[in-house]
């Protein structure tokens, strides 16, 4: 029996590659005698470079870039055949490096993530995956520019810093520096975020108090985003607030579509076409994939109900073991998979955070039994 393990990160808890390997026990202690592969996933947030390391002939590579915050912070990038790379934005511009009491995405900025970009084409990438979930920014993207050559110039001429709080005194922008391999390669986005740069469901409003904005803050950013918008309308010929996703990140979606021509599609999808899954399933019995909560969104999307559909079209037998369960997570039981299982319920589910892999072990061991 040949069984592929492909679960995403179970987030707070286990990576995708623990989570993988907990279940990979527990399917052994039943079956010992069985073929079992490991399949890290991801959708573009965490985890998604060690995911596509793990399942391509890729390497890591690692360098220091600007922090949120300004200071130097060790991030990396994965290598990938054929003149690719894929990184993920939280690795220099993430909220998990910023301490809870220094949160405030008026002072933060993406420039790491424009140094990101800058040294993966120095390195020979000409194609670049970049996903971009938990970032601790709403600076509509012009930090991340500014590091890849773009100047934001106020009303009297002088250099903007790539913050929150520049972007409502940003008045023209200068391309005449910009990177010279800027035009020689191809930026692929991974984000299901939908959400326009302004307005009640945009970068500031919906986001910003996620990275530490109170409400004077985000609404102080709102205004700030309005006028970039209008600057970037003004100066592209092209209303962001058109462009699904454009408040994806504290609006670096805006700033990657508009300046560098990116291409914004769908996490899973590109990650599993990038690992090979399909090909990867043709000859397994069962494919078992999971993750921290499954609920109605998991099917909207999301990793685990991606790996359904998949398995479905592929027809190869899918389970789905979580964390836990939520509302609506019979859409996965609709869309192909033979079960769908939770590890804790209840009153229990607080108690298995605090031990994800027993609680888990415990799961896949009951799963494979029945």
């Amino acid at each position: 029996m040949h069984i592929i393990i492909a679960a995403d990160s179970f987030k707070g808890t286990l990576s995708s590659l623990e989570a993988g390997n907990v279940i990979k026990e527990g399917a052994l202690s039943v079956f010992p005698g069985s073929s079992i592969e490991v399949l890290p996933m991801a959708d573009g947030g965490e985890g998604t470079v060690e995911a596509v390391l793990h399942c391509t002939a890729g390497e890591k590579a690692v360098f220091t870039v600007t922090g949120p915050l300004g200071e130097p912070v060790q991030a990396s990038y994965g290598r990938l055949s054929g003149n690719r790379a894929i990184m993920e934005m939280a690795e220099a511009s993430g909220l998990m490096l910023v301490p809870k009491e220094k949160r405030n995405p008026l002072l933060t900025s993406t420039m790491g993530t424009g140094e990101m970009i800058a040294r993966a084409m120095e390195d020979g990438a000409r194609k670049i995956f970049l996903g971009i979930g938990g970032s601790a920014t709403c600076d509509g993207g012009m930090g991340a520019m500014e590091a890849l050559g773009f100047r934001f110039l106020d009303k009297e001429g002088k250099e903007l810093p790539g913050r929150g709080d520049s972007l409502s005194r940003v008045d023209r922008i200068d391309f005449s520096s910009c990177h010279p391999l800027l035009k020689e390669t191809d930026l692929v986005v991974l984000s299901d975020v939908k959400n326009p740069l302004c307005g009640v469901r945009g970068a500031a409003l919906a986001f910003s108090p996620q990275k530490g904005a109170d409400e004077v803050m985000a609404e102080e950013l709102e205004r700030g985003m309005v006028h970039y918008r209008e600057l970037l309308k003004k100066t592209f010929g092209r209303n962001p607030d058109d462009i699904p996703g454009s408040g994806a990140a504290g609006g670096l979606g805006a700033a990657l579509s508009l300046f560098l021509g990116a291409s914004m599609v769908s996490g899973a999808e590109e990650l599993l076409a990038l690992s090979g899954f399909d090909e990867k399933i043709q000859k397994a019995d069962l494919v078992v994939t999971g993750e921290g909560r499954s609920d109605a969104q998991s099917g909207e999307g999301k990793m685990t109900g991606t790996i359904v559909k998949h398995c479905a079209r592929c027809s190869v037998p899918c389970a789905v073991l979580s964390g836990s369960l939520g509302k609506g997570w019979e859409i996965l039981r609709q869309q192909g998979a033979l079960a769908v299982h939770g590890a804790a319920w209840g009153e229990e589910i607080e108690k298995a955070m605090k031990e994800p892999a027993a609680y888990l072990k415990k799961a896949a061991e009951t799963f494979f039994r029945t």
